[in-house]
C-alpha cells in the first residue's frame, strides 16, 4: 500500500485569505526581510493567472484593499515570511493606515511576466542608497525560489525538478487512494483532519452569516434545507466569506483554500445528517483530497480550468465512499462528475467562485447518485475513457495545454476597458 501521509501534510496547510495576493504579500515581505530598509521603488511582476486571481479578490486583513499593489504594500508594512500563508495573521490597524500611505505615494509598479510557469511572482525593491533585492515565488505559492541582494545570490532552488515532491506523488491513483484511505492508522493524520474539519466549517459557519460578498451560501440555504443543497451551500459559505476578505483561516488543498473548503464542508454535511462516524468522515476526507490533488497535478496550480471543479469531483468521491465503501462505485462517481463540470473556466478569484463551488459540488453529488443508480457515462462520450485514470489524463491535459489560448483570451478580456 502507497502511504500518502507525507503528501497530505504538505498540501493540508493553513492559509489566511486567498492565496494568490497571500503569495504576493509573503514574497514582499521576504524582499522588505532581506533589504532591512524603507522601500523608494518596488516592481511586481506577475503570470497572467497571478494577476487574474487577484484582481478582483480582497486582501484579508487590510480593511477591504483589493489588488496586486495593495497585497504586495501590506506585505512590505506588516508581513511576516516566517509564517508562509498566514504571513499576514499581525497585521494591526496602523499597519493598514502605512500600507495605505505607501500606496498613495505611487511607488509600486505591476507588470504582466510572460512566457513563464502559470504560477509566477517576482518581486524587486530598492532603498535610498540603491541597494536592491529581487524575491522570485514559482509553481507553488510559498517556493521561494530566488533571492538576490545587489547581484549576490542568496537562495536559489530548481523549481523545475521539485524531486522530492514529485517522487511524493509517484503511482498516485484512485485505487492507490481507496486502499490508503481504508487501510491506513489514523493516528498520524486524525489531528491534521480535524483541524481541516474545525477551521474550515468555522468559516462556513462564518459565511452563512450573509454579511460576505454576494451570499451564495446562505442564499442557497434559505431557499432550500435538503441534504444536497446544504452541503453546496456550506461549501460555499465559505468562499462567500474568504473571497471577500474574511481573516479566519482555511486548510487549503493544491494550494487553494476553496479547494479545501470544497473538499471538506459537503463531507461534513453529509456525516453529521447520516450520523456517520468521524473515523468514517476521516476516512472519507484522505479519499476527497487526495482525489483532488491526483486531478489538479495534471491541471496545474493555476490554469484556465476553475480548480473548484477537481474539488467537486473530489467531494462526490468522498461521500460516495463514506456511504458504500465500494471502489467501483467510486471510480463511476469521479468519471461521471468529470463528464459533466469539465469546462468551467476561471475568470479570477472573487465573490462569484462561491456560486462556482455550488454547481462543482452539485456535479460531484449528482455523479454519485449516478453511480448509485447503476446509469453512467460510457467510454467515448466526449472526454472519457476506458479507464478512471485516462480520463483524468485526458482532462488534465484538455484543461493544462489545450487551454492556454483561453487563459490569455480571458486575461485579456479582464484587463481591458
Amino acid at each position: 500500500m502507497k502511504d500518502y501521509t507525507e503528501l497530505l501534510k504538505k498540501e493540508l496547510i493553513m492559509a489566511l485569505g486567498c492565496t494568490e495576493p497571500i503569495a504576493i504579500a509573503l514574497a514582499a515581505a521576504k524582499a522588505k526581510e532581506v533589504l532591512n530598509a524603507d522601500i523608494v521603488k518596488a516592481e511586481i511582476i506577475c503570470s497572467g493567472n497571478i494577476i487574474k486571481n487577484v484582481k478582483g479578490v480582497t486582501v484579508p486583513n487590510t480593511g477591504g484593499m483589493k489588488g496586486v499593489e495593495a497585497a504586495s504594500a501590506i506585505g512590505f508594512v506588516a508581513g511576516d515570511a516566517s509564517l508562509g500563508l498566514e504571513v499576514l495573521s499581525k497585521v494591526k490597524d496602523e499597519d493598514i493606515a502605512k500600507a495605505k500611505e505607501l500606496l498613495k505615494r505611487d511607488i509600486i509598479s505591476v507588470g504582466l511576466k510572460e512566457g513563464v510557469e502559470n504560477l509566477d511572482i517576482e518581486i524587486k525593491v530598492w532603498d535610498k542608497d540603491g541597494n536592491d533585492v529581487d524575491v522570485e515565488i514559482k509553481n507553488k505559492h510559498t517556493n521561494i525560489v530566488k533571492v538576490v541582494k545587489n547581484g549576490k545570490l542568496l537562495q536559489v532552488d530548481n523549481c523545475y525538478t521539485h524531486s522530492t515532491d514529485d517522487k511524493l506523488y509517484e503511482d498516485l491513483s484512485l485505487r492507490g487512494i481507496y486502499d490508503f484511505a481504508t487501510n491506513v492508522d489514523l493516528s498520524g493524520l486524525k489531528d491534521l483532519l480535524e483541524n481541516q474539519i474545525v477551521l474550515n466549517s468555522r468559516i462556513s459557519d462564518e459565511g452563512l452569516t450573509g454579511k460576505w460578498g454576494v451570499a451564495i451560501g446562505k442564499i442557497l440555504m434559505d431557499e432550500d434545507k435538503s441534504l444536497r443543497s446544504v452541503a453546496k451551500a456550506r461549501a460555499a459559505a465559505g468562499s462567500d466569506a474568504r473571497m471577500s476578505g474574511c481573516s479566519l483561516p482555511v486548510v487549503i488543498n493544491a494550494g487553494s483554500g476553496n479547494q479545501g473548503i470544497t473538499c471538506t464542508m459537503p463531507l461534513v454535511t453529509f456525516a453529521e445528517a447520516k450520523n456517520y462516524s468521524r473515523e468514517d468522515l476521516y476516512r472519507a476526507l484522505i479519499v476527497s483530497n487526495l482525489t483532488a490533488l491526483h486531478i489538479k497535478r495534471f491541471i496545474g496550480r493555476l490554469s484556465a480550468f476553475c480548480g473548484v471543479t477537481s474539488a467537486g469531483v473530489a467531494a462526490g468521491a468522498g461521500i460516495c465512499y463514506m456511504e458504500t465503501k465500494d471502489f467501483e462505485l467510486m471510480e463511476h462517481t469521479v468519471s461521471n462528475a468529470l463528464m459533466i463540470a469539465s469546462g468551467m473556466i476561471c475568470d479570477g478569484a472573487k465573490p462569484s467562485c462561491a456560486a462556482k463551488i455550488a454547481t462543482a459540488v452539485d456535479a460531484g453529488i449528482s455523479a454519485y447518485y449516478m453511480a448509485k443508480n447503476g446509469k453512467n457515462f460510457e467510454a467515448g462520450d466526449g472526454l472519457l475513457k476506458d479507464s478512471v485514470e485516462e480520463t483524468i489524463r485526458s482532462i488534465g491535459y484538455v484543461a493544462k495545454e489545450g487551454m492556454k489560448e483561453t487563459d490569455i483570451v480571458v486575461l485579456n478580456t479582464m484587463i481591458s476597458k
